[in-house]
């Protein structure tokens, strides 16, 4: 064979290797009924007069010890109307988060095909960071004044790294999420590995129910943040190594390194270069590990101990 000839057999191959993706998967074939319903709608334009059908149709929204007056206040308070305002700005029309919610419970149908989406409500609750979705089993409550917009003045008080990821863009990542902690079981191992890991599995989960989303997205880093992370783990990881952490059952390595901060905790003078949650993204990198070098699903993924993870995954960190 001509020189010419093999150098194109060989950039053939290697393009083939290259798009081969188990996460690349089709969906054109899957269908699901995507149900929308608008309760900030028909309850902040409503009339009072309309409130004994809300609660007939909406009964789970309001708890029976709570009186008619309460809910009459909320319909005419000027400050959540105003709030509800701001909101039909952005969601008016809800068309395209439809869409995008539809491409999601196709991926989960494929990977559970049992899966029937739930009913989608859409309402307010004064900013509730701690409620921004609801995932309960037939329903998904999607609370819209959390996805406003990180400059919005709605959120003046909140710091940079949680605003952020109060975005549209955001709202398909955090229903996303909410399927995954579901899905996924509890480990009773609770060693610093054991955690990030875990984390590792959610993040995997989006890698499949988002596969066309950014790492960025998915983990809610600036790009700035992924480049640190990518460019630094292999002095984290020795961090991680000598400190002899990855054993190490203690609490506080969560706050350092899993739950969501402006930074990471290393004890440096510049921690506050570093992205938060950097354990989050280890665990993320370790699990996609273990998915490329063994072959398996994403159901036995969830069902095989973090630890044998850890250890199958021959992860090390990229030079």
């Amino acid at each position: 064979m001509k020189p010419s000839i093999i150098s194109l057999f060989l950039l053939l191959f290697i393009v083939s290797c290259t798009k081969e993706n188990k996460l690349d998967i089709d969906i054109s074939d899957i269908e699901v009924n995507t149900i929308i319903k608008r309760f900030d709608q028909e309850f902040y334009s409503g009339s009072v007069s309309k409130l004994p059908k809300l609660k007939d149709n909406y009964p789970y929204l309001f708890p029976v010890q709570n009186p008619d007056s309460i809910w009459i206040n909320k319909m005419q308070n000027k400050d959540e109307q105003e709030l509800f305002a701001e909101t039909q700005k952005l969601y008016s029309n809800f068309s395209d988060q439809k869409e995008q919610l539809t491409d999601l419970f196709k991926h989960i149908k494929y990977y559970y095909p049992n899966f029937n989406p739930p009913k989608v409500i859409t309402l307010l609750t004064n900013v509730d960071y701690e409620s921004k979705v609801i995932y309960a089993d037939s329903l998904l409550l999607v609370s819209l004044d959390m996805y406003l917009g990180k400059d919005s003045n709605i959120y003046g008080d909140f710091p940079d790294y949680i605003k952020n990821n109060f975005t549209k863009d955001h709202m398909v990542v955090d229903v996303a999420k909410a399927f995954a902690d579901v899905q996924i079981p509890l480990s009773p191992d609770r060693t610093f590995i054991s955690r990030i890991i875990q984390e590792g599995k959610k993040m995997y989960m989006l890698d499949a129910y988002l596969p066309n989303l950014s790492d960025a997205e998915k983990i809610g880093y600036t790009q700035e943040q992924i480049n640190w992370a990518d460019f630094n783990d292999e002095g984290v990881w020795k961090y991680f190594i000598q400190n002899k952490l990855l054993f190490s059952s203690d609490p506080e390595l969560t706050k350092r390194f899993i739950n969501a901060a402006p930074f990471s905790k290393f004890y440096q003078a510049n921690d506050n270069e570093t992205p938060g949650r950097i354990g989050v993204w280890f665990g993320w990198q370790i699990v996609r590990a273990y998915m490329k070098n063994n072959n398996t699903t994403l159901q036995n993924l969830l069902k095989t101990n973090n630890e044998e993870v850890f250890k199958r995954s021959k992860y090390k960190p990229v030079k």
